[in-house]
């Protein structure tokens, strides 16, 4: 999760691709964004995670982190 009712999505194939996914009372919407768009969000949510979170879900996110994006 990026953001309440937000999902952050890429595709399999080289993890180039990104999208956002919003649901919402109107359904759900998908947008495209850039491999550094995403990093900043994913940036965003561990630093929310380090200071409300867990720390079982801030390791999670920092592997997935380094995984797709160092």
């Amino acid at each position: 999760m990026v953001e309440e009712g937000q999902e952050l999505f890429t595709t399999l194939y080289a993890q180039r691709l990104f999208f956002v996914v919003t649901n919402s009372s109107n359904g759900l919407s998908f947008e495209p964004i850039g491999r550094s768009d995403a990093r900043l969000l994913v940036e965003n949510r561990l630093r929310l995670l380090r200071r409300t979170g867990s720390s079982q879900d801030v390791e999670k996110l920092q592997l997935i982190h380094k995984q797709t994006f160092l």
